[in-house]
């Protein structure tokens, strides 16, 4: 049985965030250093070890099951390395909280949050 977030059931949910892998390699060397940082809070650490996590099932399941991907790529024309990254809430709100994260990738992140 899972456990309800305290925030709601709308926290457990899983939005993509298309990324090409320029920037999902970003994203794990900014989410990397934090984790590494001293003072991370330990709520944030869990979060962001989860958005590590994500980034290499993102790619596995490319790999595995390319379809789904393709199909979306195919119809809105973007890159053939552009891939869902699906975070939770508290994933985004963790990142987005970065001090390091470059403008950029804010943007693409931020922009696609419902």
């Amino acid at each position: 049985m899972s456990i309800v977030p305290t925030e709601g059931p709308e926290a457990a949910v899983l939005l993509p965030h298309w990324l090409s892998e320029e920037d999902r390699e970003l994203l794990a060397v900014v989410v990397r250093a934090a984790v590494e940082e001293p003072g991370v809070h330990p709520v944030a650490a869990v979060h962001l070890a989860d958005v590590l996590t994500e980034l290499h099932v993102a790619a596995a399941r490319d790999a595995v099951w390319p379809g789904p991907a393709a199909r979306v790529r195919r119809v809105t024309g973007w890159a053939d390395d552009v891939l869902p990254v699906r975070l939770s809430a508290a994933e985004l709100d963790s990142v987005l909280g970065l001090a390091a994260l470059p403008a950029a990738l804010r943007a693409t992140l931020g922009g696609r949050r419902p």
